[in-house]
């Protein structure tokens, strides 16, 4: 996807320029779907995915990058983020920018591995806006996997052409890059959990996983069964930590199934 435009929100007291594009074509009545990117990811690292699952579903997509990443107004290069940085962006920035741009409640969230996790905080958190959530390799709790990965990337952005290729979708990678990296080797970040919200969580969800994921087990997800039993898990194999690339089709084809029965059955979207 090429760069969007850019909204202007209060994020914690500090006003910043948010990137945003609208996608597909869908009846008024309709949910938005919102789609919320990984840990190093933004509006164009997306590519033409959001597209693609918009044009099946028959739904109009948010695809935005979060503060700090792509377009978006960087992050101070002495802030950094605390273990909390995804629940404040799932209680302030996210309903920030749905009031800004419009976005009526009931809307869909669709989350890959920190996104999948702000998703999840923010349906628990508002669980009458949200009409359901699609989760691809969400993170509930922190695995050894997942820390032993992320010292790696660190290792690659030092060292390797990293930086180079995520410069392709960020304005400031180093604000991307570092934000991420820093909180989630934060001896505090260990201790971090969203497994106590989960139960609150009262929209219908899809989570789906890898088998080869670098960056999670499926304990993940299932912790997200264990907690809400309606929940349909996907899991694919020959696919690792981004479903929605390694397998487009599977993922495209599984939330049409999900998504057909909410569309059916909900009310007209209202103002928040």
């Amino acid at each position: 996807m090429s760069a969007g435009a850019l909204a202007s929100i209060d994020c914690g007291g500090r006003r910043v320029d948010i990137e945003y594009a609208w996608v597909g074509a869908g009846a008024p009545e309709r949910p938005v779907l919102v789609f919320l990117h990984e840990g190093l990811g933004s509006l164009s690292a997306w590519r033409d995915f959001p597209q693609r699952l918009c044009a099946a579903l028959g739904l109009r997509g948010l695809v935005w990058s979060r503060a700090g990443y792509g377009r978006s107004t960087p992050r101070d290069p002495d802030e950094r983020w605390d273990p909390d940085f995804m629940h404040r962006q799932a209680r302030e920035d996210l309903p920030a920018l749905l009031d800004a741009l419009g976005v009526g409640a009931p809307y869909l969230l669709f989350g890959h591995s920190d996104g999948g996790s702000i998703a999840l905080i923010h349906a628990a958190l508002h669980p009458a806006r949200v009409a359901g959530l699609i989760v691809l390799a969400p993170h509930l709790f922190v695995e050894d996997v997942s820390v032993t990965s992320i010292e790696k990337t660190r290792q690659a952005y030092l060292a390797t052409d990293l930086r180079a290729r995520l410069a392709r979708h960020h304005a400031d990678p180093d604000s991307a890059f570092w934000g991420w990296n820093d909180a989630w080797l934060d001896p505090a970040f260990r201790d971090w959990s969203i497994e106590p919200l989960i139960a609150r969580i009262a929209a219908p969800v899809l989570a789906i996983q890898g088998v080869d994921d670098e960056y999670g087990t499926m304990r993940q997800i299932d912790a997200i069964a264990a907690a809400l039993p309606g929940t349909m898990l996907l899991k694919l194999d020959r696919c690792g930590h981004s479903p929605h690339r390694d397998r487009p089709d599977a993922v495209v084809e599984a939330c049409e199934g999900f998504v057909r029965p909410i569309v059916a059955n909900r009310a007209p979207a209202r103002s928040l």
